[in-house]
């Protein structure tokens, strides 16, 4: 019984961090769910292929990971956030760039 307490918990715990964690950033969590955004209407629009949009998916769970490791201390320094600002800059770019390139939807 003690040990199923203790595991509750510690789930209970570790679930609050996460919720703390997710507060501490909320500007980089909106420019994350807005680039989210971007790439889906690029898929639903034809501006961005399955393969691109992968990519840029990938690139979008790096951003999240380093944020990630960047609040697993409960808290993010002004560097950590500059280098996650950084890397949003450089998905941001990909992603207009994807999305304007001459492939996808061809128009006559």
């Amino acid at each position: 019984m003690k040990k199923l307490l203790l595991a509750v918990s510690a789930m209970t715990l570790m679930m609050s961090g996460i919720v703390f964690a997710q507060a501490e950033t909320p500007v980089i969590d909106q420019r994350q769910a807005n680039q989210d955004q971007r790439i889906d209407q690029g898929v639903a629009s034809g501006q961005l292929n399955k393969r691109e949009a992968n990519r840029l998916n990938r690139q979008q769970e790096h951003v999240n990971k380093m944020e990630d490791r960047a609040m697993s201390d409960g808290a993010m320094t002004k560097r950590e956030r500059a280098r996650i600002g950084a890397a949003q800059n450089r998905a941001s770019h990909h992603i207009a760039r994807e999305k304007h390139d001459r492939q996808g939807k061809r128009h006559r």
